[in-house]
């Protein structure tokens, strides 16, 4: 057991201890509507900090590498999507609707930013044009995400995209990113000397976040629909739609020809969804009754894409280093290969093996 949390990503343990907490005292009435205004001003200030955050110069950069940057998008936004109705017409109807629902919404949302280009760097890739990827597919996701979730509402039969949503996305996600993109020359430096006081906020905002749609479930009693045998059908989908998306970017990766650290970039930054982005956006966008199974699997997934990610970037990075010793060898072997020209080679001397 001791081992198994040593495994387990430490803000997984926080998630997973908010959700028993939610479990066993859920915010009701008057405390579920102050929860509800700190998570709603939480995720303004995360939205803020990450335009403060955010450097034109990076995208505009990654932008020359158009093959990679269009790989890395084209799996976000067509085939995760591709993969998730897939999976769903085939075993949705084993599932609550809103499991069902929840995975496709994973589906649909943009890649991570920080662990992707963590894992990226650890595996000897391409860490500017990670960047950029990661960045673009944020930026893309806060118009592409909520469009295309209006669309799985209606292929659900959960109703349509009110204008509410419209004027809640633009209130919440893009005005304040806006503002903090004009605030940058202000406070951006002062926000990368003090990444700890960022990461508090990112993820302070989603745990109260969880917090509140997991409390919403509990009160609304969604939780008895769901068995350990769901759970499982669950986690074990999750784990074939990542590795189907990382088998199809690393099939694409040398089918285009690309060198390991793009290759790297395009696995990674390709099949990742981020739970910095899902957990805000779904608040907006899903009832808060069913919130908590529907960013079930968005949860499930971000654990499982972790310990996938973990594990290849490890493999990636022996691999790296092994091909780099072999570049090495020859030019360090070359001067021992080549005599004086008045001496006799070592291999022509008597009494050497």
């Amino acid at each position: 057991m001791s081992a198994l949390f040593r495994r387990l990503d430490p803000f997984m343990l926080q998630l997973l201890t908010v959700v028993s907490f939610a479990a066993l005292l859920p915010a009701r009435g008057e405390a579920a509507e102050w929860v509800g205004y700190g998570t709603s001003a939480g995720v303004a200030l995360l939205f803020f900090l990450h335009g403060a955050k955010l450097a034109p110069r990076a995208v505009l950069g990654g932008l020359l590498h158009w093959r990679l940057q269009g790989l890395v998008v084209l799996a976000t936004y067509g085939l995760f999507p591709l993969f998730g109705l897939g999976i769903t017409t085939l075993l949705g109807g084993w599932l609550p609707p809103a499991l069902t629902l929840g995975l496709l919404y994973v589906c649909v949302l943009p890649s991570t930013v920080q662990s992707s280009i963590a894992f990226t760097s650890v595996a000897g890739g391409n860490v500017p044009a990670a960047l950029c990827a990661a960045t673009l597919s944020n930026l893309a996701g806060m118009l592409l995400t909520p469009l295309m979730v209006a669309l799985l509402l209606n292929s659900q039969g959960a109703g349509g995209f009110s204008g509410q949503a419209v004027i809640d996305i633009c209130l919440h996600l893009l005005l304040p990113f806006a503002l903090g993109q004009a605030a940058r020359p202000l406070i951006g430096a002062f926000l990368t000397r003090h990444k700890p006081v960022v990461s508090l906020v990112d993820r302070g905002s989603i745990l109260l976040a969880v917090y509140s749609a997991f409390s919403e479930g509990m009160v609304a009693g969604i939780w008895h629909q769901m068995s350990t045998g769901t759970l499982a059908l669950v986690m074990a989908l999750c784990a074939v739609l990542l590795a189907g998306v990382m088998l199809c970017t690393w099939g694409a990766s040398r089918a285009l020809g690309f060198r390991q650290p793009d290759e790297v970039v395009a696995v990674f930054c390709g099949s990742k969804k981020s739970l910095a982005s899902g957990i805000p956006m779904a608040n907006i966008l899903f009832p808060a009754a069913s919130l908590g199974m529907i960013v079930l699997p968005l949860m499930l997934f971000h654990q499982i894409q972790l310990f996938l990610c973990a594990w290849l970037a490890r493999r990636y990075a022996s691999r790296a280093e092994a091909m780099a010793k072999a570049a090495e060898a020859p030019a360090n072997q070359a001067p021992a290969n080549q005599a004086p020209a008045n001496q006799v080679p070592a291999t022509a001397q008597p009494g050497m093996a």
